[in-house]
């Protein structure tokens, strides 16, 4: 059994500034995103240029923090919302849904696309590779906050999070930013290594992301404002997770038919 190390979440004080490590996560996880987003720009055939990468990031940034955050308050939290509208903004407190950065980050993807002349999936496709890294930054970002814990477990990697209670739980934060993040940013950077048909790269991610959200619930402790929607079991985590499954699935089938007709 092991005890969950007391994080402090502020990772420095400059006089009346506090820089939370939850805060240095996100700019990790950009961090992370821009310089992957520059190698792949800079194959030959990848469409895109250097220089190109700095502008969707600003707009993908702009929707992941603007959804997630949205997301969370209307998936999870919205009696508080109701009650407390400038919750919203208090990011530093954790509380992102990934459900809606996605679904921000698609809207940020489609304006870019727009502006640049550019098909959605042309720049979908592109992105999606660059997204699990800064997810696995921000699952260890939940970590440090001590918040997402998992369900009580007899494993013998069971950890007691203190200031939650005295019994041995998964670390299911930092099964997420395993699987989700390191796990899943393997698959899909093989994946693309070679030229897949538009919108295959897009519907793979969705069936990988959808599948290993819907795993993991069974291991995270579901919100306590929530608790299980349904048959004592069923989160809002995987409801949310269903139609990303089918959605890939669509996509990659879409994509692969209709690279089969072309050729």
């Amino acid at each position: 059994m092991l005890t969950y190390p007391d994080i402090n979440p502020i990772a420095l004080e400059l006089g009346p500034l506090k820089i939370h490590w939850y805060g240095l996560m996100y700019l990790i996880a950009f961090t992370l995103a821009w310089y992957l987003g520059r190698l792949r720009a800079r194959k030959a055939d990848s469409g895109w240029h250097e220089d190109e990468v700095g502008d969707f990031m600003f707009y993908g940034a702009l929707g992941v923090i603007l959804g997630g955050r949205i997301g969370y308050m209307l998936f999870y939290d919205f009696s508080n919302f109701i009650q407390h509208p400038l919750t919203l903004f208090k990011i530093w407190q954790g509380g992102m849904s990934f459900h809606g950065g996605l679904v921000g980050s698609m809207l940020a993807l489609w304006y870019y696309a727009r502006k640049t002349k550019r098909t959605f999936f042309q720049v979908a496709d592109f992105v999606v590779p660059l997204f699990p890294l800064g997810y696995a930054a921000g699952r260890l970002g939940n970590f440090i906050n001590g918040e997402l814990w998992g369900r009580v477990t007899d494993m013998p990697w069971g950890m007691v999070f203190l200031h939650v209670d005295t019994q041995p739980r998964h670390p299911s934060q930092l099964y997420q930013m395993f699987l989700g993040g390191i796990v899943i940013f393997i698959v899909m950077w093989i994946y693309t290594g070679k030229k897949r048909p538009q919108m295959a790269t897009s519907g793979l991610f969705l069936i990988l992301f959808g599948c290993y959200r819907i795993f993991v619930e069974f291991f995270r402790q579901p919100d306590k404002q929530l608790g299980f929607i349904a048959f004592d079991w069923l989160t809002m985590g995987q409801l949310l997770s269903v139609p990303m499954v089918l959605a890939g699935a669509y996509l990659l089938w879409l994509a692969y038919n209709k690279a089969k007709a072309a050729a």
